[in-house]
């Protein structure tokens, strides 16, 4: 029961707040407005991974990989 009640709690906690946004932004008419938060974390991703890439050149022309 306990259980239960528990998994219950967290659906209704990101379903009505964490996913509230989204909703917000699903009726909207704009495709700029509505895909804002895909192309923040694609640039993050992006960033990242080409930073992960030069370390990596970095260490192997060091030999110390």
């Amino acid at each position: 029961m306990i259980a239960t009640n528990f998994f219950r709690a967290l659906a209704s906690f990101f379903t009505e707040f964490l996913f509230a946004p989204y909703d917000a932004l699903r009726f909207t008419e704009g495709w700029w407005i509505t895909n804002f938060f895909n192309w923040i974390l694609f640039s993050i991703t992006s960033l990242l991974f080409i930073y992960w890439l030069l370390q990596l050149q970095k260490f192997k022309k060091a030999g110390t990989e």
